[in-house]
């Protein structure tokens, strides 16, 4: 993507809680002398594919419209893979100044299929 604007990225409402609850465990596990856990790995890899999404807002795997979930009032949708079968769901809105990737879920793999409708076989 050759678009020069800055990219910023925001935690909205679920994202933002998951993110500062990963970051309070992961707070406890350093002082207890933990220094590489499931949870480490996670904030490790939310914060690599942030840096990503920085330098190329459509690093994500878009999801088709048609499968968004009614829940979300968004236009567009992109996936992003984590570590432990966990996603990061993020749009984009833009102006002329900036795009801004709004960080709307960060899931486990039961909670995406729950997200989007989808059954286990």
């Amino acid at each position: 993507m050759n678009d020069k604007r800055p990219v910023r990225i925001i935690l909205k409402e679920q994202a933002k809680a998951e993110f500062e609850k990963l970051n309070k465990i992961v707070g406890k596990q350093q002082t207890k002398g933990i220094t590489n856990s499931e949870e480490m790995k996670l904030l490790k890899a939310i914060k690599q594919k942030s840096d990503l999404i920085k330098q190329n807002p459509l690093y994500g795997n878009n999801i088709p419209k048609k499968q968004i979930p009614k829940t979300l009032t968004t236009s567009n949708l992109f996936r992003v893979e984590l570590t432990g079968y966990w996603r990061m769901l993020y749009s984009l809105e833009g102006n002329q100044i900036e795009i801004i990737a709004f960080v709307l879920y960060l899931v486990d793999h039961p909670a995406y299929d729950k997200l989007f409708g989808y059954k286990r076989k």
